[in-house]
């Protein structure tokens, strides 16, 4: 259930009507999204006209954005793995980038020696996990890493980035609107 009351689907209406209601009828967690933001729905529609740009380098992030689509969507797969948040492990933000066996292939534990991605993706990867697992453990020298293959302005969009998808992901999970599974306890 979640924390916060969800609006009535009949009393939507607006930005977040056309949200829930062009969401497949079993993406509900899209769906509740929509219903929970109802108590600031300028707000979402604000945030997601910067988040979806900023992640596909479309409309006012085109020309600007520094990293690819692809790599920031490994980065936000990494993530929806860390947060165990199933929708946005089942959401593929940029398909036309990343074949499916890589798209999942980012969350194998194999993945830093995994010679389909880059090293500059193997990279980006790591440091966003370590920024949503132990980011006060990330010294001068992580930093200094990335420059092998990032310069500033990379490395900051890379921050900022992840910093969104863990954000985003965690709140999902503590709104209780995301996919909430009891493990199967083994026999």
């Amino acid at each position: 259930m979640a924390r916060i009351p969800l609006a009535e689907e009949a009393e939507m209406d607006g930005f977040l009507k056309e949200m829930h209601d062009g969401a497949d009828e079993r993406d509900w967690a899209t769906r509740r999204v929509a219903r929970a933001f109802d108590a600031h729905p300028e707000f979402l529609e604000q945030y997601l006209a910067f988040y979806y740009p900023w992640h596909s380098n479309a409309e006012q992030a085109a020309g600007v954005a520094k990293l690819s689509p692809r790599l920031k969507e490994l980065v936000r797969l990494r993530i929806a793995l860390l947060n165990g948040c199933q929708t946005c492990q089942a959401a593929r933000l940029a398909p036309e980038t990343i074949p499916e066996e890589q798209a999942t292939g980012v969350w194998a534990d194999d993945f830093a020696e995994n010679p389909d991605y880059s090293p500059a993706e193997r990279a980006a990867v790591d440091f966003a996990e370590r920024m949503a697992v132990e980011h006060h453990e990330i010294g001068d020298a992580d930093i200094e890493a990335l420059h092998e293959h990032f310069d500033d302005g990379e490395i900051l969009e890379l921050m900022m980035m992840a910093g969104q998808y863990i954000g985003f992901g965690r709140t999902l999970a503590i709104l209780q609107l995301e996919t909430v599974a009891c493990p199967i306890p083994p026999r």
